[in-house]
This record gives C-alpha cells, sequence and structure tokens, in this order.
C-alpha cells in the first residue's frame, strides 16, 4: 500500500480543504468529523462536549497553529430539513467552537459552489446559476442562524469564479450597548491608560458579540504601527474582566438564545487609517483579537456586520451606504478589504431571553482563495498529535 492509500483508507482520517480570506485561514472539514444529532446549536454543543479533541486535532499542532480557524462541513440541520437553507456548519478556532464568522463564509461560498460531491453537498444540485449576474446563492445554516450567499461563477456555474468577490448577508445585527463606561481597578489597570481609570467602549451583535474599543481609548497611537504582543497582552486581560461585568454581561443577552450570549471578541478600531478601494464612502481599519486572544489577518466578517449596525444606531452610516473595513494585513498588502453596506433597517428581534432589539441587515463583500487540501489522519500510539497541542500548554 502506498502512502495516498494510506491516507484515502484510514478509518479516522479528517479530510479538509484550506482557504485564506485576506490572509486568515478557514480549514473547511469535509469529511470525517464524528456524526452530530439534533438542531444545528445542539450539534454544536455535541461538538463542544463530547469532540473537542478532534476539534484541538485539526486546530492546533502540530496539524494547525494558535491562529487556525475552521469550518466544519453539517449535512442535516432543521433549516435544512425546512428548505430555509443548502447546508449547515459550525465554526471552530483555538478555543472552541464560534456562532458566526464571515471570513470563513465568504470561504465556504466558493467551495460549495466548487463542489460536485454529493456526498459532501447533496443539495449542490439544486443551485441555481442566474444567467444575467453569473452569481449563484447558497443559504448557509449558521450556529446565529441563516446566511445568504452570493458566489460569482464562471458563465455555466461549474465554478466559482475568484475574480470577484463573495458576498453574504447574515442575521440581524444591532448595537447592544453605544458609550457604555466601564471603570478599570486599580489592580486591573496597565500602564498605556496614563492615570485614567476607566474606558468607553461599545458593545455591537453581528452574528457574535463584539466589544468595540477605539486604539486610543486603550492607551496607544492607533493602529499605524502597534506592538501586537503588548496590545494582546492588555486585551486579553480586559477581555476576562469584560466578561464579568454586570453592565457588559447584560449587554451581552441575546434576546432569542443563551446560547449566543457570551462575548466572543475585542475589535481595536482605528477610524484614522484604511486602505480604500473605488467606490467606497470611507474606510477605517480594525485589529480583531478572538476566542483565546486569537488575532484574525482579515477585517473580520462578523465584525464588520457589527460595526455597521453600530454606525446606523450612531446616526453615522446611513442605508446603502458603502464602506470599507480592513485588518492589517489588507492595510499591508493594499488589498482583501472586506466592504459592507446596509440594506434593510426597522427589524425586531423578540425573544425570551433578552429585551426586543432593532435590528438591521447588513451586506458584506470579500475574496477568498485556495491554498490546500489535506487528510489528516492518527497512527497508533501517537499520543503527542491526538488531540493536538498549543505550544502555551506545553510550557505552563
Amino acid at each position: 500500500m502506498d502512502l495516498a492509500q494510506k491516507f484515502d483508507n484510514a478509518r479516522e482520517a479528517l479530510k479538509c480543504i484550506d482557504m485564506h480570506t485576506t490572509g486568515e485561514p478557514t480549514r473547511i472539514v469535509y469529511s470525517g468529523f464524528p456524526q452530530l444529532h439534533g438542531t444545528l446549536l445542539e450539534q454544536r454543543d455535541q461538538a463542544k462536549t463530547k469532540y473537542d479533541n478532534v476539534r484541538k486535532r485539526i486546530m492546533l499542532e502540530p496539524r494547525g497553529h494558535f491562529d487556525m480557524y475552521g469550518a466544519i462541513i453539517i449535512t442535516d440541520t432543521e433549516l435544512i430539513k425546512s428548505g430555509e437553507a443548502h447546508i449547515g456548519t459550525l465554526f471552530t478556532h483555538n478555543g472552541g467552537f464560534s456562532t458566526m464568522c464571515g471570513h470563513a463564509t465568504i470561504a465556504l461560498g466558493r467551495f460549495l459552489v466548487d463542489t460536485h460531491d454529493l456526498g459532501v453537498f447533496p443539495k449542490r444540485d439544486e443551485l441555481k446559476v442566474d444567467p444575467k449576474t453569473q452569481t449563484i446563492d447558497v443559504n448557509i445554516h449558521a450556529p446565529c442562524g441563516l446566511i445568504r450567499v452570493t458566489v460569482p461563477t464562471t458563465v455555466d456555474g461549474r465554478e466559482s469564479d475568484p475574480s470577484r468577490p463573495v458576498t453574504f448577508v447574515s442575521t440581524p445585527a444591532y448595537a447592544a450597548a453605544i458609550s457604555l463606561t466601564i471603570p478599570i481597578p486599580a489592580e486591573k489597570r496597565w500602564v498605556e491608560l496614563a492615570g485614567r481609570d476607566s474606558i468607553t467602549l461599545d458593545i455591537s451583535y453581528g452574528g457574535a458579540f463584539y466589544a468595540l474599543i477605539d486604539a486610543r481609548e486603550l492607551g496607544f497611537d492607533g493602529l499605524s504601527k502597534i506592538d501586537l504582543s503588548r496590545i494582546g497582552d492588555v486585551v486579553k486581560d480586559l477581555k476576562a474582566y469584560l466578561m464579568t461585568h454586570p453592565d457588559v454581561v447584560e449587554a451581552l443577552q441575546h434576546p432569542e438564545d443563551q446560547r449566543l450570549s457570551f462575548l466572543y471578541s475585542i475589535m481595536v478600531v482605528d477610524q484614522g487609517i484604511g486602505s480604500r478601494p473605488p467606490g467606497v464612502s470611507g474606510a477605517e481599519t480594525g485589529l480583531c483579537f478572538f476566542a483565546e486572544n486569537s488575532v484574525d489577518r482579515s477585517p473580520t466578517g462578523s465584525c464588520v456586520t457589527a460595526r455597521m449596525a453600530l454606525a446606523h444606531a450612531k446616526g453615522l452610516r446611513p442605508c446603502n451606504q458603502s464602506w470599507a473595513y480592513n485588518s492589517l494585513v489588507s492595510n499591508h498588502f493594499d488589498t482583501g478589504a472586506f466592504t459592507a453596506s446596509i440594506l434593510e433597517e426597522g427589524i425586531l428581534l423578540q425573544g425570551g431571553n433578552g429585551v426586543d432589539r432593532q435590528a438591521v441587515l447588513v451586506r458584506v463583500e470579500g475574496k477568498a482563495y485556495y491554498t490546500g487540501a489535506l487528510s489528516f489522519i492518527v497512527e497508533k500510539d501517537d499520543v503527542t498529535s491526538e488531540s493536538g497541542f498549543t505550544m502555551a500548554e506545553c510550557s505552563g
């Protein structure tokens, strides 16, 4: 048996396609993840409690790294059964499972159009190409709800067109807290605060909750030149504190489900800089620390949704105005910014978990590219890689 056969025939082989969106990886797991059952949020719970070792195997060393990101294909959910969605997904990272991810959605859109394997995507043949726009619409069920994705294609619709951006419209987004003043206890203050005893931040929801803080509010001189290690240390400690603060906890309560009600990320923003593609009214930059303080290389699509909702709530962003959002990577290469606009306002979110919210629908677009295809196995007695590891675990 040659090596290719060994990998193909391995009983628990995990088969993946790797892509990137503005440098941020998406490892798409299309075969080999243990079968899950129930609603998608129930499947997310099962993946967290029963198969976290598999998540670590995919994300962490030696197959991945601390900042790896993934999307697991799910072929059976309640929205697939109802006909609202074509496919489902679970988003995964170094700390567990998220509820929404924009950069991974952009990558998934291309992959789902390009695959014609009905074992991977049973409803692929239901996708229809629009001959006028040369696009295909794909509805993806994510833990936060339904994501409507539009993928540019070749004329015959058989393949995606990487020269044009993928767009998505996520679930309704809203500003959860505006200009929230958070006191910082003396023992938790950092040197860059320069004697201040509080900070002001916003909290907004774009499929996941983000605390949005201006870099200068943290005591840093914008994001044009930044010490990533230093600001990362500050954000890590700050996030842990914010997650216990009563005003923040209250703002994080999503009306529809407690399982959506957690602080996913801190986004440090700089509205004074940003690569500006043609056709937009303005540009800005953000540095996103998510999960276990992973750094997003992309502009962070779900946070772009949240930032648009926040700007709209502040009266800064009307419907149909196009705005560009950058990461450090898109600024460096002067390409890869995500652009966004608000499609609809006045959407009422109601439920039993929190106060009613006025929300908007946001359209986000960006480009993703393929980087490789992989099959992962675990050989007998390979304790080191069975669940994956981080160097921090080994050194602590």
